[in-house]
């Protein structure tokens, strides 16, 4: 039987963000709505739980960023801002690029973690969770964050 993260290994778990595949609806960028979630998060707790503060406006959220060429701080002040998601949405209208190259960044976010590097990563990572056997299932980053939040069995 396949391995599961250690209860409490990386910190506390969010199972109430989405998963990094799932797509922005209006711009097709893959992992937009979970730092979009983040973001709310942080606005209606104050603060993400320490495993997940550590990476919050860094690791993919800047990714994300940089690629699109907007500050991450300007994403969380945008949804700090705004009364409600269609609020939220007018405003990314507004900062985002009007080609976000949602296919570049797509293709980038599902190949994070494939390089020897990046094995290297994941490995660490699995094996931090009690879950070294895993390294074979868990190819991305992505799937480190569904495979740690219990979207992967």
């Amino acid at each position: 039987m396949p391995s599961k993260p250690i209860p409490g290994s990386t910190g506390e778990v969010l199972t109430c963000l989405p998963s990094p595949y799932c797509a922005h609806a209006r711009t097709g960028l893959l992992y937009l709505p979970r730092f979009l979630a983040k973001c709310r998060y942080v606005k209606d707790h104050g603060a993400l739980p320490a495993s997940y503060a550590k990476n919050f406006k860094r690791g993919l959220d800047r990714f994300l960023c940089l690629h699109l060429g907007i500050d991450p701080a300007a994403v969380e002040q945008l949804v700090r801002d705004s009364g409600d998601d269609d609020e939220t949405e007018r405003g990314l209208a507004r900062i985002l690029p009007a080609d976000v190259r949602a296919a570049k960044w797509n293709r980038e976010l599902v190949q994070k973690g494939m390089t020897a590097a990046g094995r290297e990563f994941l490995l660490e990572a699995l094996t931090k969770m009690g879950c070294a056997d895993r390294a074979e299932d868990i190819k991305s980053v992505p799937d480190l964050i569904d495979f740690d939040e219990g979207r992967i069995e």
